[in-house]
């Protein structure tokens, strides 16, 4: 009897080792597993609906080939009791990566990112076609009756004032997700601009009594006006004193605009008879701001519409080079439009002979 029970015993021990073993084995297998690089050097996008479960989801990553093995994949996510925390999310899988890295990567939800980017100073004709022709492959017909909508623009926070959502689009790098529709692009774009206003009214020089409207209408045009930062302040200046005066702001960025509402298209020249045509937007034969912005501001030229600094300048003539000469009155202005105008552009055509 007692042989029988040492036997017995021995058994026992040896099934426990046996069962030790090979649970130790199947440990080592998914280390292994999940140490080991996989996957062709290109991107892989993977779609993860909502309440995708381990064994689901690993399936799913062996179909689009960035796991070897959907069952070791669920062996090693179990393991590692990571399941709650995957998200749900288009990823995107570049070049061989661990098992360890793609859970990883997963729960850490480092869902893929769509960017676009918009330059400051652009129209809001000019921005809509740069968001349509993005990666999130927004349709252009809904953006632009989406950006006449009155009732979408007070929505976004758009001042009451304003016709559509020109100069609420704020010029910057955004990045969206899958599924980011019409209305969460161009709202997260307000949203920018109102973000960048409340910054620069926070430094709102004493005496500047513009609204939000008036702001980001001033703004446009400093920013149409001067491509030279340093500039924007004292270019700000000028239309400061001038509203202040009651002289007509007489600022050609205002007149091409009011040409393109007129003919339905911009052209970029002016012509005598465009600076004589009565408009709201033309502020030669209309005196104060245009009823609304001109154009989509950065940070820059809001903070210069509030803030501008002190100046007794009236006028200011380009140099042709992107920057300006600054004239506190009339025969300076005339003298320096002589020099940088009349007798520039006589040598210019002089030496093209």
């Amino acid at each position: 009897m007692k042989k029988v029970l040492a036997v017995l015993a021995i058994l026992v021990v040896l099934g426990a080792a046996g069962v030790a073993g090979f649970f130790w084995w199947r440990d080592q297998q998914i280390t292994r597993f999940a140490q080991a690089p996989f996957g062709e050097p290109g991107a892989k996008l993977v779609d993860i609906p909502p309440g995708t479960g381990p064994k689901l989801l690993g399936l799913l990553l062996e179909r689009h080939g960035v796991v070897s093995n959907a069952e070791q994949f669920y062996a090693y996510v179990r393991r590692e009791k990571s399941a709650p925390r995957l998200k749900a999310g288009e990823y995107e899988f570049a070049g061989p990566l661990t098992p360890a890295q793609v859970v990883e990567k997963i729960a850490s939800g480092q869902v893929k990112q769509y960017h676009f980017t918009v330059p400051e100073g652009l129209r809001m004709d000019e921005i809509l076609p740069i968001l349509a022709g993005s990666e999130l492959k927004l349709n252009l017909d809904k953006l632009q009756k989406l950006a006449e909508d009155k009732s979408f623009a007070r929505k976004a926070g758009v001042p009451a004032g304003a016709h559509n959502l020109e100069g609420f689009l704020y010029p910057d790098t955004y990045s969206f997700t899958h599924g980011a529709n019409e209305e969460a692009v161009l709202s997260k774009m307000v949203a920018r601009t109102l973000e960048e206003y409340k910054k620069a009214d926070a430094q709102r020089k004493a005496g500047v009594n513009l609204d939000l409207l008036q702001a980001v209408t001033l703004g446009s045009i400093v920013e149409k006006e001067t491509g030279a930062p340093e500039e924007r302040p004292r270019i700000a200046c000028v239309f400061h004193n001038r509203l202040r005066l009651n002289m007509k702001l007489q600022t050609d960025p205002t007149v091409l605009y009011a040409m393109m509402l007129i003919r339905g298209s911009f052209i970029k020249n002016i012509t005598s008879q465009d600076l004589t045509t009565p408009h709201p937007y033309n502020t030669y034969t209309t005196p104060g701001l245009p009823p609304g912005p001109i154009a989509n501001p950065g940070a820059a030229a809001l903070q210069a519409a509030l803030n501008p600094i002190d100046c007794n300048d009236l006028f200011f003539v380009s140099k042709n080079n992107g920057t300006h000469v600054f004239c506190p009155d009339l025969k300076c202005h005339n003298a320096q439009v002589e020099k940088w105008q009349r007798e520039y552009f006589r040598k210019q055509k002089h030496t093209s002979k």
